[in-house]
């Protein structure tokens, strides 16, 4: 919602639908419907993937056609939105999700394999950690394992982090700094005590 609604309002976008599956992680969320209700967001559909898409761009009963769908998702959001382009405009036909994260050992190893398994599970996505601290890496990969167990899309996202995804480590600040300056990642999370 952050990504994608506070820039719609601060571009002076004034009525914004929010799709999300229905699902306790998407539009039961209590968080997600906190959150729209502080921004002033009134309209929360509770559908997800390319059935969204085509009910944002198309119209449907219960929800009105838009002028323009963004927002992430997965591979067959992605198709659905290359579809439907032309009907409705959309920000991009994104690619697979991505991210790496430099980590000291300051970082609970638990939040590192969160934001890991975050773009991981968009299936494909990838998820690096680069980190001067073995313990951190033997720790976040602990967490992996523990957290993809008990994940809805945890085996998707476990694949893809198997493909995709690495725990590096280096030998300093400097070679994370430059391993990621030469990854040029989608998103780059700096977790670190000095960041």
């Amino acid at each position: 919602v952050l990504m994608t609604a506070v820039p719609a309002q601060a571009a002076g976008v004034k009525e914004l639908a929010i799709v999300a599956p229905p699902t306790d992680f998407g539009a039961y969320n209590q968080d997600l419907l906190a959150t729209c209700h502080e921004l002033g967001i009134t309209e929360v559909y509770r559908v997800g993937g390319a059935q969204a898409v085509a009910a944002l761009a198309y119209g449907v009963d219960g929800i009105k056609k838009v002028d323009k769908i963004v927002g992430p998702g997965n591979l067959f959001v992605a198709l659905a939105k290359k579809f439907v382009f032309g009907s409705v405009d959309i920000d991009s036909i994104a690619g697979p999700s991505e991210v790496v994260v430099i980590a000291d050992d300051t970082i609970p190893a638990e939040f590192i394999a969160a934001d890991l398994i975050a773009q991981a599970e968009h299936a494909p996505g990838s998820g690096i950690l680069l980190s001067w601290s073995a313990d951190l890496i033997d720790g976040v990969a602990a967490e992996l394992t523990k957290q993809l167990a008990v994940l809805e899309r945890g085996e998707l996202a476990r694949q893809s982090l198997n493909e995709f995804g690495a725990l590096v480590l280096v030998a300093d600040r400097a070679e994370a700094v430059e391993l990621a300056n030469k990854l040029a990642t989608e998103h780059l999370h700096i977790a670190c005590e000095d960041a």
